[in-house]
């Protein structure tokens, strides 16, 4: 049976960095077949998943070998950390390796809301309609961005804002007023409150904890502008997604752009059908060429390591 079990999907370099050391099971496919994953698990001392393989109580039963959980990615919702505690499982994100992608998304999910003629003109100037009046945009330097969350991926946002001349807003609970962090960024620090009614568009960055499922649910979208946006690439159940339904609809927001859901993949029947001023994508945030090559390259080395390289 293989030292390393990949569940899902590894760039080739990085398989092929393991495998110079290490006998490696590669399927992209094997987190759908759960019989299969755990028997493979019994010899196995190093697994290597993104956001599908449920790292639980069952699975780690099933490895008594286990040595090292390689996540590709940096949220660890679908890892049991006190299990893998429990059985002295180290487990590995790829923190470091996605927050180029994720802000260029944010930044370019922002630019699409603003000039909404990018994504909602396209059919009638195809059918010959000239719908000029009628999608007059607005600049991102004459715009507020509010930060909820402020780590590396706010960072990196708050970056790219400071280059199209934006005021940004930052709220993080972890980050004291006083770090020169938000001066060197250029970025004020507020309540959660103060962000939610001063921005024009807000960026979430925050992880899924007990401390921030729902942070944004009916009150919360009740305070933001009327004309205000909602971006949302940090992860699925942050947003309470029937109340951000409900608040599009009324017109008590004027737009999202939601990357991560509650329930992944949607459901056929969801809450987002006949929503208006939506844009919906399948938790792609992170994932380019480039990001997915860093992510591989370093959780290969990294579960390389733990085993002993020419193990």
């Amino acid at each position: 049976m293989a030292d390393v079990v990949i569940s899902e999907f590894l760039d080739e370099e990085g398989v092929d960095r393991l495998s110079t050391d290490f006998d490696v099971f590669y399927d992209p496919d094997l987190v759908n077949r759960t019989e299969e994953l755990f028997e493979r698990l019994k010899d196995c001392r190093g697994l290597i998943v993104r956001n599908r393989t449920q790292v639980r109580p069952p699975l780690l039963e099933s490895a008594p070998n286990l040595i090292i959980v390689g996540r590709l990615g940096v949220g660890l919702d679908n890892i049991d950390m006190e299990a893998c505690e429990s059985h002295s499982v180290k487990v590995q994100p790829a923190r470091g390796t996605l927050e180029e992608s994720v802000s260029e998304y944010v930044m370019g999910a922002m630019l699409v809301m603003l000039r909404q003629a990018m994504y909602e003109s396209t059919e009638e100037v195809r059918t010959g309609k000239w719908p000029r009046t009628q999608v007059t945009g607005r600049e991102a330097k004459s715009q507020i961005l509010g930060l909820v969350g402020f780590g590396i991926i706010g960072r990196e946002v708050a970056k790219r804002a400071r280059a199209f001349g934006m005021r940004i807003l930052a709220y993080d609970p972890f980050v004291k007023d006083d770090d020169p962090l938000w001066a060197e960024c250029a970025v004020t620090p507020a309540t959660l409150d103060g962000v939610l009614k001063d921005s024009d568009v807000v960026s979430l960055s925050v992880p899924r904890t007990d401390g921030t499922h729902h942070l944004i649910d009916s009150g919360a979208l009740a305070k933001m502008k009327p004309d205000s946006m909602l971006i949302n690439t940090a992860r699925g159940g942050v947003v309470d997604d029937a109340a951000l339904a409900a608040a599009l609809k009324s017109g008590q927001i004027g737009g999202a752009f939601i990357d991560v859901f509650e329930d992944e993949p949607l459901p056929a029947e969801n809450v987002f059908h006949g929503v208006p001023n939506v844009v919906l994508t399948p938790h792609c945030a992170g994932l380019t060429k480039e990001a997915l090559l860093r992510s591989s390259l370093m959780i290969a080395d990294a579960v390389g390591d733990a085993l002993g390289r020419g193990g």
